[in-house]
């Protein structure tokens, strides 16, 4: 879950890998490094654990203009790491990039090496010495190991030694290198891990003059170039004043396909918030509109699940032939994603009326399941690169299904190896904390539902019309809901030094409590668990008690008066009930059964969660704020889940 970037050309190397990695900081915070030649070759690594801000400060004492004024070549590069840690402790050694013994070529990394540990036995008995707990220095030793066992006078010599490393590696990694014999290359290579090569005119009348940025993500890249190449799996690239020169494992020259991607620059602005969380919950309502803008017109218009410029594409006759043969869906997710697809569950079960499956990704990737044809997999992702989701969608297609991915990225791995991608129009989520992307996903799952139901009649017309007209009010009801925090700001200080808390709900808002508990989590570190009202009495009771505060959500649903018995066996053994409501309650039987009482907007059952979502993002968010928390980079978490 790291992140990457490389740069080769003329312009000064190290404010385009700052600028890069701060792009890339929702992929890992706990380290980050730089490396770069001087214009004698000799290396330059500096390195320094905690935010990317460390590193800034450490360069700003340490650099002077003659380390930086590029290297023998007369080019600038050098290569950057943001760090997720996952072997060895977030430190200065263990950061990235890392060298070999020799101090010839420095390497970073983001994956995992499954086997590096017989790579490192292998090597120690060759007298190589390691400095790190991490699996990355095994690949760099080796590299280094193989230059001095094979011949490496030529960059086509260097470019087979990569290739061996990588035969003998196994594991996931997308890797960028640099070598001091070679100071005009910058080479890279991944294998189910993101990497993507943008390349930039320095000057637009003349061919010759380009350069060349490598990134874990094309945000990185955005700054300077739209034209881009996304690398393949097993895919090895190697960039200089050339060109480009792409290959496979074996060596078998492949043709680089750039192409254009119109992306601007990514805006990092809190707009007058404290926190980018807090920002990202109050775009909500206007996530919600681009969501619908172009896909639900009016009550009485059918889905349009894809861009209004292709209504009258063959794609349109491909999906609703997809659409109509389906028999059963099985959506598969991590984190928030999955909770999602349980809320896809309920509202599509109910208008479609085929069997839904909702797996854990993670899971479902390492099962023997049983998809055909006829079985449409639905794999939610917000970066479009989760590798427990990728691998799962793999699996499938594999097996014969076909695939629809909804996700924040339709440029990324998932978005682009999908029979179909349905971007959710989140927009940049910056905070660790999924919010507007979890309720995003949620209205790309109605919109599913909703055209199935279409095509396929399987729900009373004037029924659907009414959940459209629903969804069309969806923006100003959360508007509504976010208008008025203190009564949630009260709660949330009252009971932030609790050290556990329970969410509970009934039907299409389960999936609710379980996303609720998740957020305080995530950013607070206060033990929370989802349930089922109806679940209480089968083990959860047990815990209850005067320090316990249960946070309920209850909706004017079919369920509603049973969701209130559930809330008085709490109350009876004395844990504090909160409601957060959108139903019509009887006053004595509230006053009597609920503690606080925070009032939403009514809805359709169906259409509730988002709604009822809203609030507890807000009791997790002041509840973390009120601990002095970090709330946008919680600790221990990354935005983009991109090694198992």
């Amino acid at each position: 879950m790291c992140g990457i970037v490389g740069y080769l050309g003329k312009r000064s190397v190290i404010p385009i890998m700052i600028e890069s990695l701060r792009t890339l900081e929702y992929r890992g915070y706990d380290s980050a490094g730089v490396a770069f030649l001087d214009p004698q070759n000799a290396f330059h690594v500096y390195k320094a654990a905690g935010k990317l801000m460390n590193l800034e400060q450490l360069l700003a004492q340490t650099l002077t203009p003659a380390m930086t004024a590029g290297n023998a070549s007369g080019l600038h590069v050098g290569i950057g790491h943001i760090r997720w840690a996952t072997h060895g402790a977030a430190n200065d050694i263990n950061a990235h990039p890392h060298m070999g013994d020799q101090q010839e070529i420095a390497l970073v990394h983001n994956g995992i090496i499954e086997n590096y540990y017989e790579i490192k036995q292998a090597l120690q008995a060759k007298g190589r010495s390691f400095v790190s707990d991490t699996d990355t220095e095994c690949v760099v030793q080796l590299l280094e190991q193989l230059a001095s066992e094979m011949p490496c006078e030529t960059v086509d010599d260097f470019r087979a030694i990569i290739r061996e490393t990588l035969q003998r590696v196994e594991g996931a990694y997308a890797l960028s290198i640099i070598h001091k014999r070679f100071p005009a290359r910058l080479f890279a290579v991944r294998h189910h891990a993101p990497l993507v090569v943008g390349e930039a005119f320095v000057d637009k009348g003349r061919s010759d003059e380009r350069e060349y940025v490598i990134a874990s993500d094309a945000v990185a890249i955005a700054p300077h170039t739209q034209r881009i190449l996304f690398l393949r799996d097993q895919e090895i690239v190697d960039v200089g004043p050339d060109g480009i020169h792409l290959c496979d494992l074996d060596g078998g020259a492949l043709t680089p396909e750039l192409e254009t991607v119109n992306m601007g620059p990514l805006q990092i602005d809190k707009k007058g918030f404290k926190h980018f969380m807090l920002k990202e919950i109050h775009e909500q309502p206007d996530v919600v509109r681009n969501s619908l803008s172009g896909r639900l017109l009016d009550p009485h218009h059918p889905i349009r699940l894809l861009p209004l410029e292709s209504e009258d594409s063959p794609a349109v006759e491909q999906l609703e032939a997809l659409l109509k043969k389906t028999s059963r869906l099985v959506i598969v997710g991590c984190g928030t994603s999955y909770n999602a697809g349980l809320v896809g569950k309920y509202f599509i079960e109910d208008l479609v009326r085929i069997p839904v499956e909702v797996e854990s990704a993670g899971e479902y990737r390492y099962r023997n399941p049983i998809v055909d044809e006829n079985t449409l997999l639905v794999a939610i992702s917000q970066s479009g690169e989760t590798a427990d989701t990728l691998q799962a969608t793999r699996q499938a297609a594999r097996l014969g299904a076909r695939v629809l991915t909804i996700t924040n990225r339709e440029d990324s791995t998932l978005g682009r190896e999908s029979d179909l991608a349905v971007p959710v129009r989140a927009g940049v989520e910056v905070s660790v904390c999924a919010t507007k992307s979890f309720t995003a996903q949620i209205i790309a799952l109605y919109l599913l539902g909703l055209a199935m139901a279409e095509l396929r009649q399987s729900a009373d017309p004037q029924r659907l019309s009414d959940l459209k007209a629903g969804l069309l009010r969806i923006p100003a009801q959360i508007e509504s809901a976010l208008s008025a925090p203190e009564p949630i700001q009260a709660i949330a200080r009252h009971f932030c030094s609790t050290r556990n808390a329970l969410f509970i709900a009934r039907g299409i808002n389960f999936p609710v409590a379980l996303e609720g508990a998740l957020k305080l989590k995530e950013i607070s570190y206060i033990h929370a668990e989802g349930y089922s009202a109806s679940e209480l009495k089968h083990g959860p009771i047990a815990m209850l008690d005067d320090s316990l505060p249960i946070f309920a959500v209850v909706t004017q649903g079919p369920l509603l008066e049973k969701m209130i018995s559930n809330c008085q066996e709490a109350k009876a053994r004395d844990a504090h009930v909160i409601a957060f409501t959108s139903a019509t309650l009887d006053s004595n039987k509230a006053a009597q059964t609920f503690e606080s009482i925070v009032a939403m907007p009514q809805t359709d059952e169906l259409l509730s969660p988002l709604i009822m979502t809203v609030p507890l993002q807000l009791l997790a968010y002041y509840m973390a704020e009120y601990l002095g928390k970090d709330v946008d980079q919680p600790r221990n978490l990354a935005k983009s889940v991109t090694v198992e």
